[in-house]
């Protein structure tokens, strides 16, 4: 009788354990050096620290950060179909402003950043997005800065997804808070960066904290 009541308890914690990683649901944030946290540690990029906001909060979310320096939209087109293996929950897209910088025409940067969605939506038909907008300086032709700045709304619009209006907002421009380089954010920086998308984050975490996981079919 002992033998079957260790079997049932050992069974019973092993149903447990996998009723909760079941529950678990993912949030892959997609971006360049502004998410990977440039020359910083990664627990201290915005992403990381999205994920203790989560846990504090109680809502049981995988984090992981898919960013790379110097990305660009057309790299994470090339990057992606590793990340699709797995079923995406939320999908937090912040890319462009390196294509920017590249003088990419801003047509051609929407036209990625709408592949990329549209391939996470494919394999992840109920993924809720979460677009990251940008702003360029106030350099060069003013025409290309609106629209690249616009292209953000457009693209959430078009996605019913969610805008982080500025994901720089109340860091950009302030030495305090970038590196010397004066372009990526530091430490504080990043905290800063991670309340701008966690007023964004919070409500749809929460509101997909109790619906059950679904299956979206095989991710091989």
């Amino acid at each position: 009788m002992n033998c079957i009541a260790a079997f049932l308890a050992i069974l019973s914690t092993v149903l447990a354990q996998l009723a909760s990683a079941a529950e678990t649901k993912t949030i892959l944030v997609f971006g360049d050096s502004l998410s990977d946290g440039f020359m910083l540690a990664r627990s201290e990029a915005y992403p990381a620290l999205l994920g203790k906001k989560l846990h504090a909060a109680g809502l049981s979310f995988q984090m992981t950060n898919a960013s790379a320096a110097g990305g660009t939209t057309e790299g994470g087109l090339e990057r992606l179909p590793a990340h699709l293996k797995h079923r995406i929950d939320i999908f937090v897209l912040e890319l462009g402003i390196n294509d920017a910088f590249r003088g990419l025409s801003v047509d051609q940067i929407q036209n990625n950043l709408q592949q990329i969605i549209n391939k996470v939506k494919a394999r992840n038909p109920t993924v809720r997005v979460v677009i990251a907008g940008m702003q360029l300086p106030n350099y060069g032709a003013d025409d290309y800065v609106s629209a690249f700045g616009k292209m953000f709304t457009d693209l959430a619009a078009k996605n019913n997804a969610a805008l982080v209006p500025y994901l720089l907002q109340g860091v950009a421009g302030d030495p305090s808070l970038n590196l010397p380089d004066g372009i990526h954010p530091n430490a504080a920086g990043q905290k800063i960066l991670a309340e701008n998308v966690w007023r964004v984050l919070e409500p749809i975490a929460r509101e997909l904290a109790v619906i059950p996981s679904a299956s979206e079919g095989p991710h091989r």
